[in-house]
């Protein structure tokens, strides 16, 4: 199952150090969400970091693409790749562990799910996922005076219904 472009935002909070709150997107990203053979699902997702926006603040998204923070030019994709999970976790909350890659750093993460908000989630309203991450932990450090080192990833996702083949 694909994501709904439509309907699907996926971003990341940053805070200054004087509490001044930015909100980065992927405009641009792939996702796919795969059902196994015992039914389990894994995501995968893939955001391309040349198309990072901020925003309301043009001079942080170019911070944010260039070599002090995502390295768009050498590492063109945030990519997060999901351990499989049962699908109760997107009606009633809970957790979804995976593998972030950053600037070619692979680390183990966690996602929390909100309980849904409708019987059918992710296909009749979103699924809401955040994650914290620390930059430092991605060899992201620039600007440390001025921006936290927590990124909180904040991910609306929908997929594409599929239709029943007659």
């Amino acid at each position: 199952m694909s994501l709904d472009k439509q309907h699907t935002q996926l971003g990341f909070e940053l805070s200054t150090r004087w509490g001044q709150s930015l909100e980065g997107s992927f405009p641009r990203y792939d996702g796919v969400v795969s059902v196994l053979p015992d039914g389990r699902h894994q995501v995968s997702l893939r955001m391309y970091t040349s198309d990072v926006q901020i925003e309301d603040h043009p001079r942080y998204a170019k911070w944010a693409r260039g070599s002090a923070f995502f390295d768009s030019d050498k590492w063109p994709e945030v990519v997060f790749i999901s351990h499989p999970y049962d699908t109760a976790v997107l009606r009633d909350g809970g957790q979804i562990r995976g593998e972030l890659v950053i600037r070619g750093i692979r680390r183990p993460e966690t996602l929390s799910v909100q309980p849904a908000q409708c019987p059918q989630p992710a296909v009749d309203c979103d699924v809401v996922l955040t994650g914290a991450v620390r930059r430092s932990d991605y060899e992201m450090d620039s600007l440390r005076l001025a921006v936290n080192d927590r990124v909180v990833f904040v991910l609306r996702a929908r997929v594409l219904a599929q239709r029943e083949t007659p």
